[in-house]
């Protein structure tokens, strides 16, 4: 990978920052207007790359393994009213000045709390085994477990260890990223927190960034939506978290882009950050 690839990864992790409702069409069109005359398959290839999908339906660039089981999404309509009743998990990519590196992290819905989280420069399922490993020795198991489609939350090691613990297994609809709201914000809280401003070199400086940063989100960062607690007070406490999760999207496939964007405002107004 040469030094215009990793520009043009940087400019679209941003810009997903930014807009994660943006596909491959409108990133097209975003990096031509910057100045990088890319066309749509580079850039759809690209944010394989990055693991992105669009928060609108459509196509997804979560790598689903065609043999493995798909769960229904169980969230929508739910109240969430205790800790440890909803978890969720997701990866991201994270740049750094000459290569990057993927987090996966696992966060309870109630409290927003961080409950594990691991690096790796693979995306194999691997250190999101030992990541799910972590937080169930450190928390116990929740009642339902939520993520994406992708292969390695739908592979059969991890599917056994939940199952193992008695957790029901939920997963997002495909190219509907809201349906995983709350690790898409911790993403960016991250990544404009922490990883843009410090822009780690390598990778223990990463390492040891990150344990600092979620240390922090967990114990100091005030929260909005928790009336300015912490996720460590909501968390031990059972006291202030909570939401209830609304099907802002049609199943029907004909719904027009600005009713998707609609319903996007919607699903944000309705869950405060």
């Amino acid at each position: 990978m040469d030094e215009y690839e990793r520009l043009l990864l940087r400019l679209l992790d941003e810009e997903y920052t930014r807009h994660p409702f943006y596909g491959s069409r409108k990133m097209t069109v975003w990096l031509r207007i910057q100045g990088y005359p890319v066309n749509r398959k580079r850039v759809q290839r690209l944010m394989q790359i990055l693991g992105l999908a669009a928060m609108v339906p459509g196509p997804n660039t979560s790598k689903k393994h065609p043999q493995h089981k798909i769960y229904p999404y169980l969230l929508r309509g739910l109240a969430i009213t205790l800790p440890n009743q909803v978890w969720s998990t997701d990866i991201t990519y994270v740049r750094l000045a000459h290569g990057f590196m993927y987090l996966v992290a696992i966060i309870d819905w109630y409290s927003r709390k961080v409950l594990a989280w691991k690096l790796s420069n693979t995306m194999d399922v691997s250190f999101c085994l030992e990541c799910l490993t972590d937080a169930l020795n450190d928390h116990g198991a929740p009642e339902i477990f939520n993520s994406d489609q992708g292969s390695q939350f739908t592979s059969s090691s991890w599917i056994k260890i939940l199952q193992g613990y008695g957790c029901k297994i939920s997963m997002d609809g495909r190219g509907r990223a809201l349906d995983n709201i709350f690790v898409e914000r911790l993403w960016r809280s991250v990544k404009y927190e922490d990883i843009y401003p410090k822009n780690y070199v390598v990778v223990a400086d990463l390492l040891v960034g990150l344990t600092e940063y979620f240390l922090f989100y967990n114990s100091e960062r005030f929260h909005q939506a928790l009336s300015y607690k912490t996720p460590n007070e909501v968390y031990l406490t059972g006291i202030g978290g909570g939401v209830k999760i609304v099907d802002h999207f049609s199943d029907k496939q004909g719904s027009s882009k600005k009713e998707v964007g609609q319903r996007q405002s919607a699903v944000t107004e309705s869950i405060p950050s």
